[in-house]
């Protein structure tokens, strides 16, 4: 270790942040911390999903590129959700990294790096594509960590920095996405959903969340299907539809700042959104009791699945039972699955299930249009 870089981790020692790290690559930044005296000071945790299997773990599902943009930034957000789940009150910071690198093997595509630095204020994202041949893996992994402290000391406030050799074709690419203030509460875990008004009507600053029809979702994109979906809704309750969007998701990583604040862009000239933490529709019931949900046939078969409630058909029922409970209601648009449209008659739901739930017929509604298919191939690779 160099005497700039022993330095540098004594002065992010010495800030008041903390952190949780997780990498796939620049690992050595982590060895750099914990050889520095103080690193407790710093350091919350420190993970490395090296294997697809382990990063589809941390993450809570498989991202759609191992290696992007979009993934450090989701790595960043589920190390930050470690820090508040751990219960320290310092200022928190997540630090995630991907990275493909100089293998044992000649590699086809390019050596490249994303790191993502997150708190409740801001996203931040450094690129870098390395050229091919300049430098061994050894070498790489060094220059990555080097960066990675870097950015580490850009999170604790520090103006200092370690200088990184990089050529003159080696640019770092630095976006950074700021919060709306009002998100800062849900991140934090204080409020479970904040309401962010449709710029339709702005001057609605407090809206009560009881007995609202809400379209939760992940509008990644928001597209035509979303839009006659809330339309038809609106037509069938003779009330307004308030999207929902939940910063913790069963089947997908968390949502860092940019993902919010481009998805609630789509959806600001659309509708009230509601920004959740919310990843269960139990969960949901509590934010909004007596609400008429949106969903796709898709969305509730999964909701009668054992498999989302560990296995348990005890708390698949209980989970059901809840939202009888609190009063709320599916309403259920049918969508194409395997080939074929499905609709309610399809599943094999519960009683109590079923009998809270009203299909929207296919003569009324029929879409075949995904926003998986929108997104296409690779997509997530640019970030």
């Amino acid at each position: 270790m160099s005497p700039e870089t022993s330095d540098l981790i004594r002065l992010i020692h010495d800030a008041p942040a903390k952190a949780v790290i997780a990498v796939t690559g620049g690992s050595r930044a982590i060895g750099d911390l914990l050889a520095v005296a103080g690193a407790s000071r710093t350091l919350i945790e420190a993970i490395v999903p090296y294997s697809a299997s382990a990063l589809t773990d941390f993450l809570g599902a498989e991202p759609e590129q191992f290696c992007s943009e979009r993934t450090a930034r989701a790595m960043a957000m589920a190390a930050l959700m470690r820090t508040i789940d751990l219960g320290d009150e310092s200022p928190l910071l997540g630090l995630g990294c991907t990275a493909s690198l100089a293998g044992d093997r000649p590699k086809r595509g390019s050596h490249r790096a994303h790191l993502a630095l997150q708190d409740i204020r801001w996203t931040m994202t450094h690129s870098v594509q390395l050229e091919k041949g300049r430098r061994t893996r050894a070498e790489e992994e060094a220059l990555l960590s080097t960066l990675l402290l870097n950015l580490l000391a850009e999170g604790c406030g520090l103006t200092e920095r370690v200088q990184v050799d990089l050529s003159a074709d080696e640019q770092v690419e630095v976006i950074c996405t700021q919060a709306d203030e009002r998100w800062q509460d849900v991140l934090l875990g204080l409020h479970q959903a904040v309401c962010l008004p449709s710029t339709a009507n702005a001057a609605a600053q407090s809206v009560d969340p009881t007995d609202r029809v809400i379209f939760p979702g992940a509008f990644d994109p928001l597209h035509e299907g979303h839009r006659e979906m809330a339309r038809i809704a609106a037509q069938l309750t003779g009330r307004s539809v308030d999207f929902e969007l939940s910063i913790l998701n069963v089947d997908k990583p968390p949502l860092d700042c940019r993902e919010v604040a481009r998805r609630a862009e789509q959806l600001a000239p659309v509708g009230n959104l509601w920004l959740t933490r919310t990843p269960t529709f139990r969960e949901k019931a509590d934010v909004f009791p007596a609400a008429t949900f949106v969903v796709g046939v898709d969305t509730l078969e999964r909701i009668a699945e054992d498999r989302y409630y560990d296995n348990d058909p005890r708390q698949r029922d209980a989970a059901i039972a809840h939202l009888a409970k609190q009063n709320c209601r599916f309403l259920v648009f049918g969508r194409e699955v395997a080939g074929r449209f499905q609709s309610l008659d399809d599943l094999s739901l519960s009683e109590p299930l079923a009998s809270i739930c009203q299909m929207v017929p296919e003569a009324e509604f029929r879409r075949d249009v995904s926003s998986t298919e929108l997104r296409g191939p690779g997509r997530q690779g640019d970030g």
